[in-house]
């Protein structure tokens, strides 16, 4: 596993007995996690998928190049992510789609094809 976040510390926290203090370890802020250059969502998918990663991962700003397991994203997360999209897009999103392309304007063409598709199937 690649980890999402790296905080550096002068020190790791020990306890008396000398082992890690796993509880003592701080939790890494927003600019500690791998990101690419932020640029702003574009479009209505965009930010609103945008806005449902940000929910989800509690991190504030999204770039529309960010990947969502760069940011913290897990399994569990992205189906709670294509419950949410699909209440919104009122779309079926296959599982798959999030893991092959886990980037934010990526995803949102492939709604927004889907979309553009739904609308004008007989």
């Amino acid at each position: 596993m690649v980890p999402a976040a790296y905080v550096l510390l002068d020190a790791l926290p020990l306890t008396p007995n000398g082992k890690l203090d796993r509880g003592a370890l701080p939790a890494p802020d927003g600019d500690a996690f791998a990101r690419q250059a932020y640029e702003a969502p574009q479009g209505e998918i965009e930010q609103a998928l945008a806005a449902i990663w940000s929910e989800l991962l509690g991190i504030e700003r999204i770039s529309r190049h960010d990947n969502f397991f760069e940011l913290g994203g897990h399994s569990l997360a992205v189906v709670r992510m294509l419950s949410r999209a699909e209440s919104q897009f009122h779309l079926n999103i296959p599982l798959s789609t999030i893991f092959e392309y886990p980037i934010l304007s990526v995803i949102s063409a492939i709604i927004a094809e889907s979309i553009t598709m739904f609308e004008t199937s007989p």
